[in-house]
């Protein structure tokens, strides 16, 4: 079945993919296994992420014989989590790039005015040259993933692709229409927001069940 796409939103169509989000949603998954599934999902998302990256071919030797593979054309792009919550699709999204540097973005929602607030920022020297997957669990309001976004722009970036494990479409339409340059990658697109801004259905504060705080 192929991926169900809402341009620039893709949600996969992965049974493994979903099979784990029900696992994450449910409220009696502990800490840990919540922490584990993150990174799961975190690197399923991330090879889904990247399967457009550009490629070009060198020569590579096998034990027989010598023939011409595909590899990627640039260094690999870099994590950015958004702190903090995204510090665990991170985990996972490492095991996939290894070799990718890692930045942060200290970001908080301010809950009277469901406004992003900015604490840190701290972005790799050759993020330009890489370009970045910006990890956040929720695309809720939008805020925050477009705040995000634009920090990295301002850094240099020009190819950032966001993936997140939940999205509300108020939060999709907003980044669309904020960075419609920016693809971004869910596991599931949900219903909608409630009146103090959270997902329904959700997975209650990625953060909070995250870390057990």
């Amino acid at each position: 079945m192929p991926a169900v796409k809402q341009t620039p939103l893709t949600v996969p169509s992965h049974t493994l993919l979903a099979h784990k989000l029900a696992a994450l949603r449910d409220k009696t998954t502990p800490a840990a296994t919540f922490r584990r599934l993150l990174a799961e999902i975190g690197a399923i998302l991330t090879v889904e992420a990247t399967a457009e990256l550009e490629a070009t071919h060198q020569t590579v030797e096998t034990p027989l014989m010598p023939m011409s593979h595909k590899v990627l054309a640039q260094p690999e792009p870099c994590l950015v989590p958004v702190l903090r919550a995204g510090l665990g699709l991170l985990e996972g999204a490492r095991w996939i790039l290894p070799e990718a540097p890692v930045g942060h973005v200290g970001l908080f929602r301010d809950e009277r005015t469901l406004s992003p607030q900015e604490y840190v920022v701290r972005l790799p020297p050759d993020l330009a040259e890489r370009g970045a997957i910006l990890l956040d669990p929720m695309l809720a309001t939008g805020g925050s993933a477009v705040a995000a976004v634009d920090r990295l722009k301002q850094a240099g970036a020009k190819r950032i692709i966001f993936v997140c494990v939940v999205a509300a479409p108020e939060g999709a339409q907003k980044l669309a229409a904020a960075h419609p340059d920016v693809p971004c990658f869910a596991a599931s697109l949900d219903e909608r927001l409630n009146e103090h801004g959270y997902i329904l259905p959700g997975l209650g504060d990625a953060g909070d069940r995250c870390f057990g705080t």
